[in-house]
């Protein structure tokens, strides 16, 4: 999966680097994998904004991913990759042995026509799930659950990945994408590989219409507004408005939010980098 940058005919299009779809073979979604999504606009059951710079955009549809891969011992063809605007990575339409079809999250190095399968028995392979058990310490991994059977929660953003460092007992050593390194219950499941997709970091969308189409409305500053409107604002002519803080008054760029006795605190052994 590459990028594009495009010969400037426009001024939208000078600074314009998007996402190659070269390795997308299908233009429409799988039909029983599909559901209708309602936009908010970012206004709750009222119609009152509780949600700013959120509206407009296309309309999208949302695909249902399999996130659990519970289907243990089946395995499964890859019959197409596809585009989802609901995430950053590319998905996989799987069609299974028995006739059932899912959705998951594409990983760097599927191939359509590829074969997968889940389940403790799985070879250590791209696109395989398997319990952090029964995965080799040092592999690349993905798509990580927090709880057995809960569905993975962690690294699904495109281009992502951890990595198995070492096994403790019931529990699994994490290095995840922030740096920071945590105990996971070692049957909890992951998918082998890392999410595809890895460019999209690169990505500029080169215009302002582009984030419109994302339903992504213009940001306005702090500063710029009324001493009524945000702790920063006012003053005469540019005034930089103090500590940086956000509109209800919490300190911005540097303080600590998470909670000091959060339980799942006794699972980190070493925090993120800043």
């Amino acid at each position: 999966m590459g990028i594009r940058k495009l010969k400037p005919t426009t001024p939208g299009q000078r600074h314009k680097v998007i996402g190659a779809f070269d390795k997308i073979t299908a233009s429409t979604p799988e039909k029983s994998l599909v559901t209708g999504k309602k936009s908010t606009g970012g206004r709750n059951n009222t119609g009152k904004m509780t949600m700013r710079y959120l509206g407009g955009g296309h309309k999208q549809k949302y695909r249902f991913i399999d996130f659990k891969r519970n289907k243990d011992g089946i395995p499964a063809t890859v019959k197409s990759i596809e585009y989802d605007p609901n995430r950053t990575s590319r998905i996989a339409l799987l069609y299974y042995a028995d006739g059932a079809k899912s959705y998951i999250i594409a990983p760097n190095g599927l191939e359509v026509g590829q074969t997968v399968v889940s389940g403790s028995e799985a070879a250590p392979e791209v696109g395989n799930t398997l319990p952090m058990a029964n995965i080799p310490v040092g592999t690349i991994i993905h798509n990580i659950e927090l709880r057995p059977g809960q569905g993975a929660k962690l690294v699904r953003s495109a281009g992502t990945f951890a990595q198995l460092t070492s096994k403790e007992g019931a529990y699994a050593i994490i290095k995840m994408p922030s740096g920071e390194t945590r105990k996971i219950l070692a049957a909890c499941k992951a998918t082998i590989g890392a999410v595809g997709n890895s460019d999209h970091g690169l990505e500029k969308s080169g215009k302002a219409g582009r984030s419109r189409w994302l339903g992504r409305r213009p940001r306005n500053r702090g500063v710029v507004m009324n001493p009524v409107d945000h702790p920063m604002g006012g003053g005469e002519g540019r005034a930089s408005g103090g500590h940086p803080r956000s509109r209800n008054g919490l300190y911005a760029k540097g303080l600590k939010t998470r909670a000091p006795k959060k339980h799942s605190s006794k699972y980190i052994i070493e925090r993120r980098k800043k």
